[in-house]
């Protein structure tokens, strides 16, 4: 699987359980907690990867626009990393409050996705040959594997 599309594949999941976490009720504590250990560790895992392998192709290939682009993303990531996850984290899921910082989380990431899949990941497949980005996804998925390994121990 090349590099592109195993991000969007991360996308799609991540997006699935947004949409399942978002349709719960105050009452689905337990399902609630669980698809936000979920989305945590995706989310760990997913920019772990684009930052270290993703990013860092994309930008050297890029020039200009790549570096602005790349920046943005990893503010992006940033913002979700640092500020949003932690305070939901923090939130009892039985309130109203978790329903509404688990749908500022949505459409951060909904924003953030559709950037990258609308922009980044067109321009990456001018810039990058399709060699490259196989070999990229295939140092992704080894580097996935080690960090799911990982978050699991």
């Amino acid at each position: 699987m090349n590099a592109i599309e195993m991000l969007k594949d991360d996308h799609q999941r991540v997006l699935k359980m947004l949409d399942e976490i978002s349709n719960t009720t105050e009452r689905a504590i337990k399902t609630r907690t669980d698809l936000l250990n979920q989305i945590e560790a995706e989310l760990k895992i997913h920019t772990t990867i684009e930052e270290e392998d993703f990013y860092p192709a994309y930008r050297n290939a890029g020039g200009k626009p790549g570096q602005k682009m790349y920046h943005e993303a990893v503010e992006e990531h940033r913002a979700v990393e640092a500020l949003v996850l932690p305070d939901l984290l923090e939130t009892d899921p039985g309130t109203v409050e978790f329903s509404g910082r688990v749908k500022v989380l949505k459409e951060l990431l909904e924003h953030h996705i559709e950037e990258e899949e609308g922009e980044m990941f067109p321009e990456a497949k001018k810039l990058l040959s399709k060699e490259e980005l196989q070999l990229l996804g295939e140092q992704m998925a080894a580097k996935r594997k080690s960090l799911k390994a990982n978050l699991t121990h």
